[in-house]
């Protein structure tokens, strides 16, 4: 029987003691997101969820056959709506609430989200905790929430959150109620970004999941047409195509994308392209690599009575929780790679965009158990608690001396320069851990057997 299961012949007080835990978690998780909520709903009004906004007047535009791609928010911000048209239909039933009203449902979902989020992350550590793993469940959601970048996703009111989640689900859940796959496709319909997981898909193996997910975004991406045929060719042949005119200006601090890193170097012209896009396909082809690395990896590593059970895909297999907190290290490893490739690829990479943090912490933690990898993710954790970028901004203007700009042009970069150096962590140093563990495991099973006196 699972702990915290209504038992017939245990104790009354012990099925309270399991309720009362659950209460102790939501508990923490809601003192510790309380004060971000309350920083930024109490926001002034132009400057409180914008996002958010933008959503809702893409949906209104719908409901009011307005052109989708010409509406703006009300001012100063006047931003435009730059997602697929899909996104502006799911936005819909939040145009039919309140502003506070929508406000607040965005923020309930955007948390139960993030609560999905860590419990794929940190699955092995939360099952580790056994009864108390409600309580750490809140602890690590408190803790998450207040990296940067989901700080920002608070701010802004993103969809980061949705869209992580639907590409976890479909990586690393062991048993998937859907085609593998639909997820991914459901998430780059919402949003172009998550695309990278089709060529994840193709370069693993899981070709299945890689049709199943273009098929599921073309499938949407037709009802979208047949719905909204001219909002989505004024999307498509149009929006999509103007790039930083709509999205903002690609040489802003928050672009921690290479192709905001190269911007805040080099004007604009032919010598920045000649720069950003070998960079682009070189660290596309290292990603890459490094991310089937650890996920061929992890199918080596989970247990071999998982391997040879029949049915399901090899992805499927080392999800599995008999296959070891090791394989599911580095499936989400594998997973985490590409999501931070998803950032560092797309023309605008906003430092909220790097939720995929989360995902590169709860690989590099494991089940908690080797301290090399604790501290390692502890160190990423702290780092990403600062807004370190916007003081690199502060440090880079011409009034300075040229030391502290060199310094700040570099800190500018920080979160950036770190998701670059986390494909190598997590694609090298950690998969070699895992597999020099494997290693050290096995021999110490053989040594074990000598001398004893089974048959």
């Amino acid at each position: 029987m699972r702990r915290g299961s209504a038992d017939p012949g245990a104790a009354p007080g012990a099925v309270r003691a399991d309720r009362w835990i659950v209460a102790l978690g939501a508990l923490i998780a809601v003192a510790a997101i309380s004060p971000i909520v309350w920083k930024w709903l109490n926001n002034p009004p132009d400057q409180r969820l914008v996002d958010l906004e933008v959503y809702r007047d893409g949906g209104r535009a719908i409901l009011r056959g307005a052109p989708l791609y010409e509406v703006l928010t009300q001012p100063p911000q006047l931003l435009p709506f730059t997602y697929p048209p899909f996104a502006a239909v799911l936005a819909v039933p939040f145009t039919l609430m309140s502003w506070k009203g929508a406000q607040w449902a965005w923020t309930a979902a955007m948390y139960l989200t993030l609560l999905v989020v860590v419990r794929y992350a940190f699955r092995d550590l939360i099952a580790r905790t056994g009864r108390w793993s409600p309580a750490v469940t809140g602890a690590l959601v408190g803790a998450s929430a207040w990296m940067w970048p989901s700080f920002d996703q608070m701010r802004f009111g993103q969809v980061g959150f949705f869209l992580m989640a639907l590409c976890l689900a479909d990586c690393c859940a062991r048993t998937a109620y859907w085609p593998r796959g639909v997820l991914v496709g459901l998430a780059i319909a919402i949003k172009l970004v998550p695309g990278v997981f089709l060529i994840y898909f193709w370069i693993t193996g899981r070709r299945d999941a890689a049709v199943n997910a273009l098929l599921t975004t073309g499938a949407v991406s037709l009802f979208t047409v047949a719905l909204l045929p001219q909002d989505s060719v004024d999307y498509w042949l149009g929006a999509l195509l103007e790039g930083g005119e709509r999205t903002g200006a690609i040489d802003f601090t928050t672009n921690q994308a290479l192709n905001g890193m190269v911007a805040r170097l080099i004007p604009e012209g032919p010598v920045r392209t000649l720069v950003w896009l070998p960079l682009l396909l070189a660290v596309a082809y290292a990603g890459f690599r490094l991310a089937r690395r650890a996920t061929r990896t992890a199918d080596a590593l989970a247990a071999p009575a998982v391997m040879a059970r029949p049915g399901g895909t090899d992805l499927m297999r080392a999800a599995d929780p008999a296959a070891g907190p090791d394989a599911y290290s580095a499936l989400l490893a594998g997973t985490a790679i590409t999501g931070l490739l998803s950032v560092l690829l797309s023309p605008v990479g906003w430092m909220h965009h790097l939720v995929w943090m989360i995902a590169v912490v709860g690989a590099l933690l494991g089940d908690g158990r080797d301290a090399r990898r604790r501290v390692a993710a502890g160190l990423l954790w702290f780092f990403f608690l600062f807004p370190i970028p916007w003081w690199g901004s502060a440090m880079a203007g011409k009034e300075h001396p040229l030391g502290m700009r060199i310094v700040g042009k570099f800190l500018q970069d920080a979160f950036g320069l770190t998701a670059i150096a986390m494909l190598a962590v997590l694609g090298v140093w950690l998969v070699n851990r895992l597999r020099t563990s494997k290693v050290c495991e096995e021999s110490s099973q053989q040594d074990a057997e000598v001398g004893t006196l089974s048959p």
